[in-house]
């Protein structure tokens, strides 16, 4: 039995709110096998509850079950930690995702390891949203989601496409194999780069390693995945006039992100420190001002509940692989890519983030845009 900690009824209150109580019977209530949780998560909001579990200090048997009740009632915007105050200054007075850092998140994050993700991702090294709108496997609903893509942007045989933050190259290379495009695709991860060139090999494809701001040269299409959330609020005008400055006057842009509900300048402090630095999610309001007088918005599709769906996949293939990885992906790292991925789920699960693909023309399309599904 646990000594009383003077913080202890203070967080049962607040998870009450969630019908969360700590030590109780069913699947989402935490068993606390260290009494400082109770001040590390008052003190450091969801640093302190990422970083407790990390270490052990609880456990719970449905992760995502116990961080989407916290999430549906709110309780973490009733424990926002001093350290979330302290980024949202940083952010205004810095721009985090400055040239200077922009390698910093491919370092930390995308060169942890292919090995990581080629166990987590399944058939295809695909790390964004799959389309599950007509699929039932992971790789049937990435391939919907890459083939989606490139029907969105009317691609056709011999067309220059730019893929801005290209990951592994597996939506490149499906867009030469099936469509008979060109491509290059720019990351700023190593170990995504040296993939890529490998996976296509033989194919009209160039992979650099490369920051977005750096392109300057003609492409008939464009598209970003999963990228735009490593761009930050200071940058959004700028990547646009990249895109734009490289895209035909008869060329079409698609951006496929996740977002906020609401306009924020950084992320949330666990996922800052472990997961994705200097990144933060777009909201509506900043997409659309960034876009305005540079591009006209086409479409605008929303599809998040599908990465409710994906993510339980990734997760249903990292948790049968650990014992086959190597030794540096710990039991600490394991822990932390659980509530990674937990969380991510909770955050989709109750509609706090989006999944958006937008699809824009400079110009506007002559008698509109027959938007595909």
């Amino acid at each position: 039995m646990l000594a009383t900690h003077p913080f202890r009824q203070r967080v049962i209150d607040l998870l009450a709110a969630a019908d969360v109580k700590p030590d109780g019977p069913r699947p989402w209530d935490p068993q606390i096998h260290d009494s400082r949780f109770y001040a590390r998560v008052l003190a450091q909001g969801s640093l302190g509850l990422g970083e407790s579990y990390m270490d052990g200090c609880w456990d719970v048997a449905s992760l995502d079950g116990m961080l989407f009740r916290v999430l549906q009632a709110r309780v973490d915007q009733r424990a926002r930690g001093f350290v979330d105050r302290i980024d949202d200054l940083r952010a205004q007075v810095q721009n985090l995702q400055s040239r200077r850092r922009a390698y910093v998140v491919g370092e930390r994050h995308y060169d942890l390891g292919n090995d990581l993700y080629r166990a987590m991702l399944g058939r295809l090294m695909v790390y964004s949203c799959g389309y599950w709108r007509e699929a039932n496997t992971l790789d049937a609903a990435q391939e919907a989601k890459l083939d989606l893509t490139c029907r969105k942007l009317g691609l056709r045989a011999g067309m220059r496409v730019l893929d801005i933050g290209c990951g592994w190259g597996e939506a490149l290379k499906f867009a030469a194999e099936r469509y008979g495009v060109r491509g290059v695709g720019v990351t700023i991860s190593r170990e995504q780069a040296e993939y890529a060139r490998e996976l296509c090999a033989g194919l009209p494809i160039e992979i650099r390693l490369q920051d977005y701001r750096e392109v300057d040269e003609p492409f008939d299409r464009i598209f970003s995945i999963g990228m735009f959330e490593h761009v930050g609020f200071k940058n959004y005008e700028r990547f646009f006039d990249v895109a734009r400055r490289c895209l035909d006057d008869d060329g079409l842009l698609l951006l496929h992100t996740i977002a906020s509900n609401r306009s924020r300048t950084h992320t949330d402090p666990w996922i800052a420190r472990y997961i994705f630095p200097n990144s933060m999610l777009p909201s509506a309001a900043q997409i659309a001002s960034a876009v305005e007088g540079r591009f006209v918005i086409e479409d605008w599709h929303g599809f998040g509940t599908d990465y409710d769906r994906t993510l339980q996949a990734w997760r249903d293939n990292i948790e049968r692989a650990w014992d086959t990885l190597p030794s540096r992906y710990d039991e600490c790292f394991r822990r932390m890519w659980r509530f990674y991925l937990a969380g991510s789920m909770a955050s989709f699960r109750t509609r706090r983030i989006q999944l958006w693909q937008i699809v824009l023309s400079p110009r506007g399309i002559p008698g509109g845009y027959p938007a595909p599904r």
